[in-house]
């Protein structure tokens, strides 16, 4: 995509109750906390389990690279008030198409409280309006609906379903498709 915006470091990016701010090192033992549940795990795609001493480390040290070869976009949730790591948002950017595709984890302890919402609605904006995306799409596991009523609350359209599409823990399970467009973001902001 020859219009890509270049930005030499990852963004910071607030919202009313959350900062969402490159990974460092030191997030390291609270990822392995939070993202090596075993709940956390069954609901995504990449996530392992056990997550292994290390792993944390590795995954957050791959991110200034990919950010700067415009692959990927990973940043920390972070509780504004007190600075505690309670998830992930990212985008895995498609450059030839310029879309990118919406990903995220929240900590078990902060469930239930709007945070992956506001994030994500904060990552939309990022996306279409600093990186100049034109679509952006996600999937949820389809016995993990509070993933896709996310996807709802933030505009995106439901677009399918990818029936038996991934083979995690043995079983076969259905991907539910959603994205929405920049036009109908702008849309949802008038």
């Amino acid at each position: 995509m020859n219009n890509r915006i270049y930005i030499a470091e990852q963004p910071t990016l607030h919202t009313q109750r959350l900062i969402l701010r490159a990974f460092t090192l030191a997030d390291a033992p609270d990822v392995q906390r939070l993202a090596g549940a075993r709940e956390i795990a069954a609901m995504t795609l990449t996530i392992p389990h056990p997550y292994q001493d290390g792993m944390a480390e590795e995954w957050i040290k791959t991110h200034p690279t990919a950010f700067n070869e415009g692959k990927d976009v990973n940043l920390a949730i972070v509780l504004r008030d007190t600075g505690l790591l309670c998830g992930a948002i990212g985008l895995g950017i498609n450059q030839e198409h310029n879309h990118a595709e919406l990903g995220y984890w929240i900590g078990k302890p902060y469930w239930g409280q709007g945070y992956c919402t506001e994030a994500a609605k904060e990552i939309l904006r990022y996306g279409f309006e600093v990186l100049g995306l034109h679509r952006i799409h996600s999937g949820h596991f389809s016995h993990n609906p509070a993933s896709g009523r996310v996807m709802q609350k933030i505009g995106m359209v439901y677009e399918g379903c990818r029936r038996q599409h991934i083979l995690k823990w043995g079983k076969y399970l259905d991907i539910v498709d959603y994205g929405i467009l920049k036009s109908e973001w702008q849309n949802n902001c008038a």
